[in-house]
């Protein structure tokens, strides 16, 4: 499957490989987690909303920090170092997280509420670590391939995290859990074995993949490049199918990464169980490769930007079906809508962002604000999906003469559990105004510039 790759190419690829151990059981495991821990916490708000809000306040740190990192990692020798730091912060937030489900949690409500607090705050750290490592992994892309096969190595990228860091952890997990072992055990040794699974497969990146693009180290040079930053802003701005290519990318990824840090906080909040979810996590993770194949064939046939629309479309489609999900077979089906676009979508954008950088050698910084736009996006939807959801619980409630505070907690639970399907449907919008950009405006910019495809 690999051959005609070369050995950078493939060093670049295994970190995608790597890093999808966190992608898969961080994020979505740990969701399912904080809720059987929130059940035991004196709390009136639903534990997807909580997890929305601070899913919303990582990104938030994330986006802030990404163009000025993204500029330090642009200069001689400096991405590869930048990279190893963030690795080391996401992989000891994970080494944490292993930690918390061994605490007692369920003994009395005061330990709920600390390990509770720490779920949040050790995987806010995990999404910083994972988030900066990422950005230096996708401004490495320029130094490891030719432009021609950007498409071609970045969409293999994604297939590979597939097949191996999002399957095979999620499968140890799953049998260790199907042959009997205690659940709480189950989750403490997944979490380190993501922990140590993402330190190790990170090797081949740090020994084989060095940074051929960068800008000369002089004396003054980082604070004269850090005061750059809003040059390279208007840069962006000056080239209108970039600028309009993010900002549509700001909308469309917002509703993927949504969907994917939410999915199994959804699927909890409706009461369905959690080996079914598993389950069909790992189907998406399963089918994920072929279809990253398939969007590797099909955008050599027809252009990257006609699959990245394509993928679009779909996710609009899941976030109406999302809403009529009452039924464990309902999100197997849902599972396997995402997984035919969930990479491809991904993988294309990004090489798409690396085929249009005016300047290779700064390829860091703008990778930088492709980040922050990426990350800000991802600040707006579970924030929007976790209010909607909030709202919506209030409104139901009130139907009743009661409110979060006075009703009982049956009551409390089941319109909560009403209330979820419009926080997803609530996503739609996001995609509607990306939909918007990237079809309508889009092709116009790149008409008028004369860009390729």
């Amino acid at each position: 499957m690999l051959k005609g790759y070369t050995k950078e190419e493939k060093s670049w690829m295994m970190y995608d490989w790597a890093n999808s151990a966190h992608s898969v059981i961080v994020v979505t495991l740990l969701p399912i987690f904080f809720s059987s821990v929130a059940g035991f916490m004196r709390n009136t708000t639903s534990a997807m909303s909580i997890w929305g809000y601070v899913t919303s306040i990582a990104m938030l740190i994330s986006a802030l920090l990404a163009p000025v990192i993204g500029a330090l990692g642009d200069f001689k020798g400096m991405r590869k170092k930048m990279f190893f730091v963030f690795l080391a912060v996401g992989v000891l937030a994970c080494a944490g997280l292993a930690v918390t489900p061994m605490t007692g949690f369920a003994e009395n409500t005061g330990v709920a509420e600390a390990v509770g607090t720490a779920i949040l705050i050790l995987y806010v750290i995990s999404q910083i670590g994972f988030s900066g490592a990422n950005l230096y992994y996708d401004s490495f892309l320029p130094d490891v391939t030719t432009e021609e096969r950007m498409d071609r190595v970045s969409t293999m990228g994604y297939g590979l995290g597939y097949i191996g860091g999002s399957t095979i952890p999620l499968l140890i997990f799953l049998v260790m859990n199907a042959v009997g072992v205690d659940m709480l055990y189950c989750l403490s040794f997944i979490f380190g074995f993501t922990a140590v699974w993402w330190a190790a497969f990170s090797w081949p990146l740090l020994k084989n993949v060095e940074q051929k693009s960068y800008q000369p180290h002089e004396k003054g040079a980082i604070r004269k490049t850090l005061r750059g930053l809003w040059a390279t802003l208007k840069d962006i701005f000056g080239h209108k199918s970039i600028f309009v290519f993010m900002l549509a990318y700001f909308f469309y990824i917002d509703g993927v990464g949504t969907i994917i840090h939410m999915s199994t906080s959804y699927g909890a909040q409706l009461g369905l169980g959690d080996t079914e979810m598993m389950l069909a996590l790992l189907l998406v993770q399963i089918l994920g490769l072929p279809f990253c194949l398939m969007y590797i064939k099909l955008a050599g046939k027809f252009g990257a930007r006609v699959m990245v629309g394509v993928g679009i479309c779909i996710y609009m489609g899941i976030c109406v079906f999302g809403f009529f999900v009452r039924e464990t077979w309902q999100f197997w089906v849902l599972a396997i809508l995402v997984a035919t676009s969930q990479g491809g979508i991904q993988a294309l954008s990004r090489s798409m962002f690396g085929k249009m950088l005016p300047d290779k050698n700064r390829s860091g910084e703008y990778f930088g604000f492709f980040d922050i736009f990426g990350k800000f996006s991802s600040v707006m939807g579970p924030a929007l999906m976790g209010f909607v959801t909030q709202i919506a619980t209030v409104v139901l409630l009130g139907r009743q003469s009661l409110t979060p505070e006075t009703a009982p907690e049956a009551v409390l639970a089941a319109a909560q559990q009403e209330a979820s399907p419009w926080g997803v449907l609530s996503v739609l919008l996001i995609f509607l105004v990306g939909a918007v950009l990237y079809f309508g405006v889009l092709p116009r910019m790149l008409k008028k510039e004369g860009a390729g495809k």
